[in-house]
């Protein structure tokens, strides 16, 4: 299938940069660096101005309360559901409408699994590469913020989707672009806790959503297709088609930017046209297979987290609300008054552990000690 984007790549831009892509062996890169750049400059317009913008016509006076923190968070995770929504309908369209692609999924095709174009595919690799390219910078800027692993998963993502540009594994590119298919659960399971929905019927219905597509899409899709990369990479070793050390994939370099720009425009020639002598680095197929693990490991933990996670919202038996140290109450609870004076306090903790005011009825100050009543020395004079 041909690249659908309704702006063809300029042949400026694809000279200027073949020097560059060819340099780093993704000779397709050239026909989709305009798209990489489109999908950036999006989700950096989506962080930077569509996201404060209507947050502030939506909830103001929540989102301007939120600190620093929250709202960088609160930014990005908008930015992720539109991503994650863009490239899943992307995805499913070519899993369901591509016949070049529906030709080679079964059978003895390892081959065209491994090394077959498609400008589809560039396509939808342009989008995801454009959001991970955007994700890997604001993960090492914020890193104090996301964390370590959610570093490692942006340089995991960068590092499939642009050597899918030699090309490599494009068929595959669709298949695991769709774990983004939980996201948009993810995302709203997250906007609840922060607009005070946090164990309501909305977050419970969204939760059964989030972890059946999580565990359906990432756990069993994803490490089903995970074998099946990992068989076809297993076929490219056996059949000798690799060297331990080299950089050479095969793929012809010696294109013109036009010689590119009539390839895009032909659905049959583009298919192989980048395949050369199908050639395969052991160092490459290690990188893909150890990203590939990344993944798939970082999402069994995510999973098992995410389930922790759900059920502090809701009631038992299903729920673990209100048990252990780390409770999430749905409803804000009020903040204990700050007694002043060392006398005071004393008094407000003494009245809280004894459950009975120390000033009884009559004015006369007094305490419960083992169910009666003393009553102080001044009190004794009185009376």
């Amino acid at each position: 299938m041909r690249d659908p984007f309704p702006y063809p790549p300029p042949e400026w831009l694809v000279a200027a940069s073949q020097p560059y892509a060819n340099f780093l062996n993704f000779p397709s890169l050239p026909l989709h660096v305009h798209e990489v750049a489109f999908a950036f400059v999006l989700y950096t317009f989506c962080y930077v101005v569509v996201s404060p913008a209507l947050s502030r016509a939506v909830i103001p006076q929540r989102y301007r309360n939120f600190n620093r923190r929250t709202r960088v968070n609160w930014d990005v995770h908008v930015v992720s559901f539109v991503q994650s929504t863009v490239v899943t309908l992307m995805a499913l369209y070519v899993v369901f409408y591509d016949e070049e692609r529906k030709s080679i999924r079964g059978g003895n095709h390892w081959e065209a699994r491994i090394w077959e174009y498609t400008g589809m595919a560039g396509l939808l690799q342009a989008f995801a590469l454009g959001y991970f390219l955007w994700d890997f910078i604001i993960c090492l800027v914020y890193v104090n913020i996301f964390g370590v692993g959610m570093l490692a998963h942006a340089i995991s993502a960068l590092s499939v989707f642009v050597f899918g540009y030699r090309p490599f594994v494009t068929f595959y590119a669709p298949v695991f672009l769709l774990y983004e298919l939980s996201s948009p659960f993810l995302n709203i399971h997250w906007f609840c806790d922060k607009l005070d929905l946090t164990g309501s019927s909305l977050q419970a219905i969204n939760g059964v959503l989030l972890t059946s597509t999580f565990f359906g899409c990432r756990l069993i899709w994803g490490t089903y297709n995970s074998v099946r990369v990992f068989a076809d990479i297993f076929q490219v070793i056996r059949n000798g088609n690799t060297d331990i050390l080299g950089l050479d994939f095969g793929a012809p370099l010696h294109f013109t930017a036009r010689d590119l720009l009539f390839i895009a425009n032909e659905s049959e020639l583009q298919r192989t046209a980048f395949a050369g002598s199908r050639h395969l680095p052991l160092w490459l197929a290690g990188v893909y297979l150890t990203a590939n693990l990344t993944l798939n490991s970082l999402n069994v933990f995510w999973f098992g987290k995410m389930i922790q996670t759900i059920r502090k919202r809701f009631d038992p038996p299903w729920g673990t609300k209100g048990i252990g140290d780390d409770v999430v109450h749905w409803e804000p609870q009020e903040k204990a008054p700050k007694s002043k004076g060392s006398v005071k306090a004393a008094k407000a903790r003494a009245e809280a552990a004894l459950n009975e005011p120390l000033v009884a009825d009559d004015g006369s100050k007094s305490a419960e000690v083992s169910g009666r009543r003393t009553t102080t020395a001044k009190t004794r004079r009185r009376a």
